[in-house]
């Protein structure tokens, strides 16, 4: 699957950090044995929930201060099915390369926490449906042509975790038209325009649509 990273993990050098203590997940939000499976098969996706703060805003910072890297800012809407209604309570999780293209100093929460890294958070979006979050633009795989990407995983109530498009750039030299068309567009096209702001900030805006092209949604 071209969502999970097993096969790039290869190359990708995860270095200790320090541990950080899971968080008990909010009742309402972590998951259980009756949450409906969707998506299809999900690698690691469950690692959303593997030191998750208890509790949790719309918006995030993901990079720590001093981390290498220029700094980006992404921001959106979550809509229902529908395509027009705001989502509430809706956990998005995402998690990238660092500036040199690794998934580097991942906590031990758990083994998937640890491959994705220590660039990860969480966001949970208010009746507006409304996400943000600020780190830094990821990096290719080293020695690769891979795009740079930020991996999502949306987690629904009463629903399993599920992935949807990576969040990718239009002005990366790697994204080529072939991987544009190739895309599934589950939850909306992944594809975002990003421009620098007056402090020199990439900003971007990705709209997500839950359930869109995603296999068994109900």
């Amino acid at each position: 699957m071209k969502y999970c990273c097993l096969p790039i993990l290869l190359i990708i050098f995860i270095s200790q950090a320090a541990c950080q203590q899971p968080a008990r997940p909010d009742k309402q939000t972590a998951s259980t044995n009756q949450d409906r499976p969707v998506g299809g098969p999900c690698e690691c996706c469950d690692a959303w929930k593997d030191g998750m703060p208890e509790k949790l805003s719309w918006q995030t910072t993901i990079a720590p201060p001093g981390e290498p890297g220029e700094l980006l800012e992404i921001e959106g809407i979550i809509f229902k099915k529908d395509g027009k209604t705001p989502a509430g309570d809706i956990i998005l999780y995402v998690y990238h390369t660092d500036a040199r293209g690794f998934y580097s100093n991942g906590p031990d929460v758990s083994t998937c926490a640890k491959r994705h890294g220590h660039l990860r958070g969480w966001m949970k979006t208010g009746p507006d449906g409304r996400y943000r979050f600020s780190t830094i633009r990821p990096a290719s795989y080293p020695n690769t042509t891979i795009e740079q990407h930020i991996h999502p995983i949306i987690k629904e109530p009463r629903l399993k975790e599920y992935w949807i498009d990576e969040f990718l750039f239009d002005d990366d030299p790697n994204l080529t038209q072939k991987t544009g068309n190739n895309q599934q567009k589950r939850g909306g096209s992944g594809i975002l325009t990003l421009a620098k702001n007056k402090e020199g900030v990439w900003m971007g805006r990705r709209d997500i649509v839950l359930g869109l092209n995603v296999p068994a949604y109900p």
